[in-house]
């Protein structure tokens, strides 16, 4: 059954949204083995060379990147309307993938020079065009929606989240603000964590999931709290940690995200529970998981607040953010939308001329067997990476972070297949 919610007349050009995907894909890659070349470092201080530079790696090349991908394949969806311009959007990819090693680099070797410069200028321009190119779609389609504010919402703070890193880069050198660059990272890094992927996740999750559930469900009330919950809670944590106000914002943003995320964790369940397609395929079971994931990172938070794990808690919050339920989404939620962009791409125009064709199903394009071993490996890895940083043990550490390279090169192995896949004759 091919999936017959995402129109195919609004569908942006496979030619813009594949390379996205291919990128994010061995940017996975680099990311799991810079993880087990410096898996030791993630047992000292989270402010090092190496676990700033995976964690861009990460945020930037495996998280954003694949997102804007899917963003410029989803959004005609959701606002019915064809994307603004093919033209912005190749541009953006074409910044962001010239941006995101040098921007890297400079982090991993810690010196912010005009190569350091250069990359934070390209990811803060490809981010604008990006902003451009969704807020004119939407404009141009006249169709606003819950979904659609979403992630416009969320675009706009991954344009803060980026400008206000490239000027934490040049307060380093040039001392621009009061204080040291380290004092306005958390503001910079929950910009990024909450307001473009926590918004992101659950603006497109909450339409995704229960189409691929087959789910009647709808609930535009709930969604629009968790969207006023999660955005004025971010607002208020952003303006204490850059202006000191009072510490008891703090704990108000904490409560406010905690309550927008088990809203959003019963609008699944209940999605779930209407569902008429009983039983759920592999990718999404991994993706189910990962909303029950999301709350990973919180009780971290909460164990922080209580003072246990000094010295590791902000490693182990990054590490279940990053690589947990972040990846955990992306993983399950690649293999429901790249077969399908695919399958358009090799088979709409066979179809269009020949409805006696009986075309292979896009689940079908990638191997499930693979797919099952990425999945287990990355479980795994995660959960065994995890307890590693908690307990200190360098070989765990090692072991985790080796069969997380192996899933990661796993769910390459099956991007690529789905990417080059070729129509089956005679």
């Amino acid at each position: 059954m091919i999936t017959g919610a995402i129109h195919l007349q609004k569908t942006t050009s496979h030619r813009v949204v594949l390379p996205f995907y291919l990128y994010a894909a061995f940017a996975l890659v680099m990311a799991a083995w810079m993880l087990f070349q410096n898996s030791l470092a993630l047992t000292g201080h989270h402010f090092q060379p190496s676990i700033l530079a995976i964690t861009h790696v990460m945020a930037l090349g495996w998280g954003t990147m694949l997102i804007f991908g899917a963003a410029h394949q989803l959004l005609p969806v959701l606002i019915e309307s064809k994307l603004y311009s093919e033209t912005l959007a190749m541009a953006t990819f074409i910044l962001l993938a010239l941006g995101i090693p040098l921007l890297s680099l400079a982090f991993y070797r810690f010196v912010f020079d005009v190569w350091a410069l250069s990359g934070g200028t390209l990811v803060v321009v490809a981010v604008l065009l990006f902003c451009i190119n969704a807020f004119m779609s939407v404009a141009k389609g006249g169709k606003e929606n819950v979904h659609a504010m979403y992630l416009l919402s969320s675009a706009t703070w991954l344009l803060f989240t980026c400008f206000w890193g490239f000027l934490l880069m040049l307060n380093f050198t040039s001392h621009i603000f009061a204080k040291n660059s380290i004092e306005y990272l958390s503001a910079h890094a929950h910009a990024g964590i909450i307001g473009w992927f926590l918004l992101l996740v659950i603006g497109v999750g909450s339409r995704l999931i229960p189409m691929f559930l087959i789910s009647k469900y709808q609930n535009e009330k709930l969604l629009w709290t968790v969207f006023f919950l999660i955005n004025t809670a971010l607002l208020l944590y952003i303006l204490q940690q850059i202006f000191s106000f009072n510490i008891t914002l703090i704990y108000l943003s904490i409560v406010m995200i905690g309550s927008a995320l088990l809203l959003f964790v019963w609008y699944i369940l209940a999605a779930f529970r209407a569902r008429i397609k009983k039983q759920i395929d592999t990718p999404m079971q991994l993706s189910l998981i990962s909303i029950l994931m999301l709350l990973a990172p919180l009780i971290v938070i909460l164990l922080m607040l209580s003072g246990f794990g000094m010295g590791v808690r902000e490693v182990l919050y990054g590490f279940t953010v990053f690589f947990g339920w972040l990846t955990a989404i992306i993983i399950g939620m690649t293999f429901k939308t790249l077969p399908f962009i695919v399958w358009n791409k090799v088979y709409k125009h066979q179809f269009n001329k020949d409805h006696q064709i009986n075309p292979p199903n896009p689940a079908s394009l990638f191997s499930l067997t693979v797919y099952r071993i990425c999945q287990y490996t990355y479980v795994t890895g995660f959960l065994g990476f995890a307890s590693g940083i908690v307990i200190h043990e360098e070989t765990l550490l090692k072991i985790s972070a080796l069969i997380l390279l192996t899933s990661a090169l796993m769910y390459t192995g099956n991007v690529l297949l789905i990417i080059f896949h070729k129509p089956k004759t005679g």
